[in-house]
């Protein structure tokens, strides 16, 4: 009888996002909505190239279509609620999730001589479970839309100097494969940023249905998490081995033509005494030979109650050598950003304010 009495104020109307669609989509939407099929284009050029940040912006759209539009739609953008600077000018960038604000995001923006590169994210958490990575520790929050993903593109102040983009932050991107895929396409398309497939790097722990799909669908650049050659070994940190055996991964790679502009990595963190021997970088060059491919070596970042230690360089170096002398293109990735918890796998997605 309560609620009959006293009813609850109805929930406002979820807006959808403009950032992300495409010229497809934002064409369906006029027609939808009765606007001309030119608006889509004019939209585009206001949201992908002008980088507006409100409706009202948009002054080639009529007045009557502004008002339409910004009952049903909202842009999608949203500042950084915190930024990081490491000592090395590394920066890490902290975002709410547009559907769940007590929930966090982090970027992070790795400037380099004239190569300005951000490591963006896909999902709050990860449900991969990696055993050595704190994001997998924090649980997963839910995937990220294709705005929230490109958000953290637009709406940082060093978004004229970026020259790449690597999906390699939080979450697993064939995990959340649709919002990856739109996300690069904007990316790409002539209708959005128009950049070459060769300056976006999609990284993967090897979840083939999604990386078959993505490799048909896309000419990014790919990365492969590895870490461990052995099967055994690798399942006992990286919980996904035992659906998607690495040995299986790189079958599947194998059917793909690697010599053009297309690129294949593999990562591969190194833990002392646990996957840096002889026998671990023998494993590897049988498990590769063959293929065009290059493998980075990324010296472990610790974090608090991991047990876990990172490798010396000499036996990084060593590692290394062994692999190039044996036919394998192998290079040391340099360390960024750890200061500020910013370099590989020690994402949280924490506000510390």
């Amino acid at each position: 009888m309560d609620n009959l009495t006293n009813p609850q104020p109805a929930a406002a109307p979820t807006l959808q996002p403009l950032l992300g669609m495409s010229l497809d989509q934002l064409q369906q939407l006029c027609a939808a909505e009765g606007l001309p099929r030119f608006a889509a284009k004019q939209m585009c050029d206001w949201l992908y190239n002008k980088h507006v940040d409100t409706i009202d912006a948009m002054t080639n759209l009529s007045l009557k279509a502004r008002s339409r539009l910004a009952e049903i739609c909202c842009i999608g953008r949203s500042e950084p609620v915190n930024c990081q600077v490491s000592r090395d000018g590394t920066k890490k960038y902290l975002f709410r999730k547009s559907d769940d604000p007590q929930q966090f995001i982090e970027s992070v923006f790795i400037p380099d001589a004239d190569r300005g590169t951000l490591c963006v994210s896909c999902q709050a958490g990860c449900r991969m479970g990696c055993r050595f990575c704190v994001t997998g520790q924090q649980g997963f929050h839910g995937s990220l839309s294709a705005a929230d993903i490109l958000n953290q593109i637009f709406s940082i102040p060093e978004f004229d100097r970026l020259t790449n983009v690597v999906f390699m932050g939080m979450g697993e991107p064939m995990d959340n494969l649709d919002n990856v895929l739109r996300s690069t396409e904007v990316l790409t398309a002539p209708y959005g940023l128009g950049w070459s497939p060769k300056r976006i790097t999609v990284s993967t722990v090897g979840i083939i249905p999604g990386l078959k799909r993505f490799l048909d669908s896309s000419s990014c650049h790919v990365a492969v998490s590895l870490h461990n050659p052995f099967a055994a070994e690798r399942e006992e940190i990286m919980p996904m081995q035992r659906p998607y055996p690495i040995a299986d991964v790189v079958s599947l790679l194998r059917q793909y033509d690697w010599s053009g502009q297309r690129r294949i990595s593999f990562e591969y963190t190194m833990f002392r005494d646990l996957n840096d021997d002889t026998r671990h970088a023998a494993e590897l060059v049988r498990l590769l030979k063959g293929l065009y491919c290059r493998v980075n070596l990324i010296r472990f970042h610790s974090s608090p109650d991991t047990p876990f230690r990172t490798s010396s360089t000499q036996t990084m170096e060593r590692f290394r050598d062994y692999l190039n002398a044996h036919g394998v293109t192998c290079t040391i990735r340099a360390s960024r950003g750890e200061d500020i918890m910013a370099a590989c796998g020690l994402l949280a997605g924490q506000n510390k304010g």
